[in-house]
């Protein structure tokens, strides 16, 4: 019997990971009615994180209120494995874009004091093991925010607390982490990125990524100068050097500040989300494996889960076909023993958007009759 082991993330604003699998699956079954499927959707470290945490583990699904990036209380979800031992985040939930509209976008005042108030409720419930995605952020903050969730104080010249936002770092005079929560000397924060930008410079989280959060490009280099500020501070009050740890800018610098603040370890999402799964314990005795999402580009080959899926699977010496919305870099397939788009090899690119799901499940139908 044929077995097939499809590992898609989301299709970004259409599908999440779960409903691309089974997408996927239905055109499978068409194809080869016999096959043995195994679904594993899967993340980078982006939303999706915790669903794929979750359902790889087994786990549970929490609430907590907390603040959205302009502090408005808002409830957010999060999880926890299925063995009771790590809590699961996805920064995006309480302090993320999907969060805004695009007028809301300001990557001056955008605060990730939720993400703080999530970890505070995964410690609140006695996890002393945190894992933490943080893509799809509108922040960039340092993750001075959640610092301050967590007890962190960061003061102006004349001891105040500064006020929300990557902006005001600028006037930051001195940290102080005497109320920094007790209970994060006993826990383990684990980031898990999908990018490996720095905290600064010109691969830095400001200059890169503040345009899509709403920064002008004045803006961009003002933030990236109040978080190389930051920086100096931080490693001036608390003895921790952000400056060469490699993606510390991701979501913002949120990455650096957890390194900062929670002593965290940053790993590449695609590969925490790939262990929890078991994933290459599943490629084990698979015939073929089908991955997707939503572009293929070439940001595709920088640790997201399509690139990462292709190199197992190969490691694994098992066929490999990526099925993406759209291909907009053809060396991007060149990890794959072939690639379908939806647009245009299967619909228009609106027809494609407003049907989703069966345009994929026509193009897993095609994907599987090609290797059969």
């Amino acid at each position: 019997m044929t077995r097939i082991l499809i590992a898609p993330q989301e299709f970004k604003g259409t599908l999440t990971a779960r409903e691309a699998a089974e997408a996927i699956a239905v055109g499978v079954r068409r194809a080869l009615p016999d096959a043995e499927l195994d679904l594993l959707p899967m993340a980078d470290g982006g939303p999706g994180t915790v669903a794929a945490l979750v359902e790889a583990t087994g786990g549970t699904y929490h609430e907590a209120g907390v603040h959205d990036p302009l502090g408005r209380p808002i409830n957010a979800r999060w999880g926890a494995s299925g063995d009771g031992k790590t809590a699961f985040i996805e920064m995006a939930a309480a302090s993320g874009l999907v969060l805004l509209t695009p007028r809301e976008r300001d990557a001056r005042r955008t605060t990730t004091a939720g993400a703080g108030e999530l970890m505070l409720a995964a410690l609140d419930a006695g996890y002393r093991e945190i894992l933490i995605g943080v893509g799809g952020s509108a922040t960039n903050d340092g993750g001075a925010g959640m610092a301050a969730a967590l007890g962190a104080r960061l003061l102006d010249a004349n001891g105040a607390d500064l006020p929300s936002g990557g902006a005001a770092l600028a006037r930051l005079a001195r940290v102080d982490v005497s109320g920094r929560d007790p209970r994060l000397a006993k826990t383990a924060v684990v980031v898990a990125a999908d990018v490996t930008n720095a905290l600064c410079g010109p691969e830095g989280a400001s200059l890169v990524y503040g345009a899509q959060k709403g920064a002008g490009a004045d803006d961009a280099r003002a933030l990236d100068a109040a978080l190389s500020h930051y920086a100096d501070v931080v490693r001036r009050d608390i003895g921790v050097d952000l400056t060469g740890v490699a993606g510390a800018g991701a979501a913002g610098g949120l990455a650096g500040g957890l390194v900062a603040f929670c002593g965290a370890d940053i790993r590449p999402g695609y590969r925490v989300v790939a262990d929890a799964a078991g994933l290459v314990e599943r490629l084990r005795g698979a015939d073929l494996v089908l991955t997707g999402e939503g572009q293929l580009d070439r940001q595709s080959g920088y640790g997201k889960v399509t690139s990462g899926v292709a190199t197992d699977a190969r490691s694994a010496d098992t066929p490999v076909i990526a099925i993406a919305g759209r291909v907009s870099d053809e060396a991007a397939t060149a990890n794959f023993d072939k690639v379908f788009a939806l647009t245009p090899d299967f619909a228009a690119a609106d027809d494609a958007a407003a049907n989703a799901a069966d345009v994929l499940a026509t193009a897993a139908e095609a994907a599987a009759a090609w290797e059969a």
